[in-house]
């Protein structure tokens, strides 16, 4: 995933998740927001609860790559996306399958 199509700044994901439109499933909770700019963007966050600094990042990468999978660069809205700790415990294709069906339920 690009760096221009990540929200990085706690102001901007603070805001978003403020907006209150949100979604969950099993693994994930999705928060959305119509878009500033002209391109979708996403956020990850995984918190200190569910793992070590190191499955962290590890878990942010797995989530970029099924972030890479089904965006398009129609989508309408920013995505601000919060892992759960049963993550840890689902295989990398249902955790996949598990995103998909969110996104496709939030209709981004």
């Amino acid at each position: 995933m690009k760096k221009k199509y990540r929200i990085r700044s706690n102001e901007e994901f603070q805001e978003i998740i403020a907006h209150r439109k949100f979604a969950t499933s099993k693994n994930f909770v999705i928060y959305t927001k119509d878009k500033k700019e002209e391109y979708a963007r996403f956020g990850i966050a995984v918190p200190k609860k569910v793992a070590n600094a190191v499955m962290r990042n590890k878990i942010k990468r797995q989530v970029k790559s099924f972030i890479q999978a089904v965006y398009k660069e129609d989508m309408k809205k920013d995505v601000i996306l919060i892992v759960k700790k049963p993550y840890l415990d689902a295989s990398y294709q249902d955790n996949e399958k598990d995103l998909e069906k969110l996104i496709k339920k939030v209709k981004i």
